[in-house]
């Protein structure tokens, strides 16, 4: 009998866990990352880390940026978590103490940190299990643990990922020491930093018209709904962009 959950359990599971209606702009976002997460969590060969989890949590913040009601977040990620039988608290808890890792060393020190070089006693748990990386043949790689490896070299040194050459020389160290494809590396965080601008790109066009819309409101006047005008106001169906 095969017991291996299928996608359908995992939305299943979701939806069962978080009940409120998710915003239409943001609906693709979480099942897209719910079926990348259920696709892995099913693997054999796949295995938690905290690269993963930092990943996980970076993309579910970058792309859920903005959202309405903001109290839902959290319970959209746990139930994102729960729903491929994770532990949310385990994923946020990683995820917080590798990224105030990264936050505190330079960069030099944490590509030396990776590589097994350089040991901090607050984070070692954590170093064994990336250390595991590079020793296991099986290890299932994903664009969710290459958005963790930006991630940290992201909150280390930002400057660093802004520039071109160093980035690819980073990540190309990376790719190396844990023993991955350089090449599957730059191609999904060029999907990733691409598909970043877009939504931040995506939210301020929404937050423009919202500005516009309140401004629009001001200008009516609250007993009549009527536009206030002056005697020199030009006339509202003459301004650019007007039907």
């Amino acid at each position: 009998m095969n017991n291996v959950r299928t996608v359908s359990d995992t939305k299943r599971a979701f939806y069962t866990s978080h009940t409120r209606p998710i915003n239409t702009i943001y609906r693709r976002v979480v099942e897209e990352l719910m079926v990348e997460m259920h696709l892995l969590s099913v693997n054999v060969d796949f295995s938690y880390n905290p690269i993963y989890a930092l990943g996980v949590v970076t993309a579910f913040e970058r792309f859920m940026q903005g959202y309405q009601p903001e109290k839902d977040k959290e319970s959209i990620f746990n139930a994102l978590c729960q729903a491929v039988e994770s532990d949310p608290q385990q994923y946020r808890q990683d995820a917080e103490r590798l990224g105030l890792f990264a936050k505190n060393v330079s960069n030099t020190e944490l590509m030396a940190w990776v590589r097994g070089e350089s040991h901090k006693e607050e984070v070692g748990d954590l170093q064994q299990q990336i250390g595991a990386i590079a020793h296991n043949p099986n290890f299932k790689y994903s664009r969710l643990f290459a958005i963790g490896v930006f991630s940290l070299l992201e909150l280390s040194d930002p400057a660093l990922v802004k520039d071109e050459k160093q980035r690819v020389e980073a990540l190309k160290n990376i790719a190396a020491t844990l023993n991955i494809s350089e090449d599957k590396l730059n191609k999904d965080l060029e999907l990733y930093r691409a598909n970043v601008d877009k939504m931040e790109q995506a939210l301020a066009t929404i937050a423009d018209i919202l500005s516009a819309d309140r401004k629009k409101r001001q200008q009516l006047t609250p007993d009549k709904g009527i536009a206030v005008t002056t005697p020199d106001s030009e006339d509202p169906s003459q301004a650019p962009g007007s039907p």
